[in-house]
């Protein structure tokens, strides 16, 4: 088995000399990658520094050391989209979707959106363990510092932690920029907090203490998560265009976004990757999704960023894939080697129902249906390329996600528009600041 997850493009259907108009910019963003990884934390690019930066990896551990002997029983991510998302992505992949099921020495929760049910399912769980002397840690996540829904959650729960714990402020951590509203707050509390460097965007911060903290909490080995990292940033630096698995990657993506295949589906063959596909929905969306190229022009442009997982989603999405329009462009994501594995049992009444499964482990089977669809997929004159995880490590979801944060930079390079801001996400924020100003005076009328 290969340590490196392996990008093929085979059936991409499109040939070498495609390629060659749009080089020139992939090489000039090669160049400017390598001087933001020279240059620290003074470029947008400078996410790919991460990985590498010891002062991360001594301030998470040493306040992993200060909260794990402190017999938690739960762990609450209170944090959305950037703050959460990459977190959710490695955790599932590495403990399963079905974590907390398990019942772990230290379950986590994921507290995002303000919806009201969730928020109160969330306190439902965890009031019963505090009163009952149980512990749950608070970590507040939030770049700007001022996140509407990720304050609101937090200042409910933080009022249920007070009315359990002597000494609350030891069970929250707060992650946030130097010197934001939410960093003071943290000081004027006394609360423990971790920074974020201010030139790395939140859908590119998983590799900070956003992800790396709650992720160590759990017990996930954090050094191979930037061990991995590590090995793809050098891979997609290469100026060989076909040992650059990023660039090839944003290549063939912006070669069919030009012939009117505006729609990339993320198929990913393992319930666990599902939150992956998550998270690089936010990534491409945020990043691609543009009104303005670099000079200003209007543009409207963006590529759809769209989610499967096999083989759940072949019985609600191929028809469509394979029988509708050609305006999609499909990454398949399989893991080679599973964590575990289980053979049916050899009941040859069953052959009446499904000939040729007795005996077959569940990997075979799922392994006989990525191929099958593959295959149709091909004879469809779909385009797609292949993406293989040797496994569920730490190492190889660690590949994956630089990998993708990557091609998105050079997406940005060759659709001309800028992947590291979001100003449209913004314009949001404000209205809705804007509706709580006006209800909070409406309230406040005699």
């Amino acid at each position: 088995m290969k340590e490196s997850i392996q990008f093929s493009h085979p059936h991409a259907l499109v040939d070498d000399k495609d390629f060659e108009p749009y080089l020139p910019v992939i090489k000039d963003e090669i160049i400017h990658i390598k001087q933001a990884f020279d240059q620290t934390y003074t470029d947008e690019r400078c996410s790919i520094n991460l990985p590498f930066d010891k002062s991360i990896r001594k301030q998470v551990n040493e306040l992993v050391e200060k909260k794990q002997p402190m017999n938690l029983d739960y762990l609450v991510v209170v944090g959305i989209g950037g703050s959460n998302l990459g977190t959710m992505a490695i955790q599932q992949v590495i403990l399963g979707r079905l974590y907390n099921e398990k019942d772990p020495s230290l379950k986590i929760l994921y507290a995002d959106t303000v919806d009201v049910d969730q928020i109160n399912d969330i306190i439902s769980i965890i009031e019963p363990v505090m009163k009952n002397g149980g512990h749950v840690l608070l970590c507040g996540i939030s770049k700007s510092g001022g996140t509407t829904e990720t304050i609101a959650n937090f200042e409910v729960l933080v009022d249920l932690l007070e009315s359990y714990e002597q000494h609350p402020n030891e069970y929250v951590v707060l992650i946030t920029d130097d010197q934001s509203k939410l960093w003071n707050h943290a000081q004027n509390k006394g609360y423990d907090v971790l920074t974020i460097p201010k030139k790395v965007g939140g859908r590119f911060s998983v590799f900070s203490s956003v992800g790396m903290f709650p992720l160590a909490m759990l017990g996930i080995n954090i050094e191979e998560l930037r061990s991995g990292a590590q090995d793809m940033i050098h891979r997609c630096m290469n100026n060989d265009i076909n040992k650059n698995p990023a660039a090839m990657s944003a290549l063939l993506i912006y070669h069919h976004y030009i012939k009117k295949k505006n729609i990339h589906d993320l198929f990913l063959f393992s319930t666990d990757l599902e939150s992956t596909g998550k998270w690089y929905r936010q990534l491409m969306g945020e990043s691609i999704g543009k009104e303005y190229d670099r000079q200003g022009k209007t543009i409207y442009t963006g590529i759809t960023p769209t989610v499967s997982i096999g083989s759940v989603d072949l019985h609600s999405m191929a028809q469509l894939y394979l029988g509708g329009p050609f305006d999609k462009f499909t990454t398949f994501v399989k893991v080679e080697q599973n964590n575990h594995q289980l053979v049916l049992p050899d009941k040859p009444e069953y052959d009446s129902l499904v000939v040729g499964i007795q005996n077959q482990s569940i990997s075979d089977i799922m392994n006989a249906i990525y191929l099958g669809t593959t295959k149709a997929f091909e004879k469809g004159k779909r385009p797609f390329v292949e993406i293989t995880l040797p496994d569920k490590s730490e190492k190889s979801i660690g590949q994956l996600l630089q990998m993708k944060m990557m091609e998105m930079m050079y997406l940005g390079a060759l659709m001309n528009v800028n992947p590291f801001d979001q100003p449209n996400v913004e314009s949001y924020k404000v209205e809705t600041r804007n509706v709580l100003k006006s209800q909070t005076h409406e309230k406040v009328k005699p």
